[in-house]
């Protein structure tokens, strides 16, 4: 215990006698430098991300394609079939005046 003791001793010894004030302002390209270490300790993508990426935005371009041209032909099916619906229409009247004779 003595021994910490002195030892603790000698370094408030030591740190009471320096006097120099220490510089406030970090040195010239140290923020440079802590960048380049962060980057340098980030992973870099294998090639399977790139890969996965492209297939989700293939798969969602085609999702929308699809659901466009289905959109659409509903859209066309519908006016086929009240065309269709007043020709039935038309030719059921005509069957009933027919039998009704």
């Amino acid at each position: 215990m003595k021994v910490a003791d002195q030892k603790i001793d000698r370094l408030l010894r030591s740190a009471a006698q320096v006097h120099e004030d220490v510089p406030t302002t970090i040195p010239f390209g140290f923020d440079t430098r802590v960048v380049a270490v962060w980057r340098s300790g980030m992973k870099r993508p294998n090639g399977l991300t790139p890969l996965l990426r492209r297939v989700a935005l293939l798969s969602a371009v085609v999702i929308v394609v699809s659901t466009i041209a289905a959109a659409r032909e509903t859209g066309q099916n519908r006016k086929l079939g009240e065309s269709l619906a007043n020709e039935y229409a038309i030719a059921d009247s005509a069957i009933q005046d027919e039998f009704s004779q």
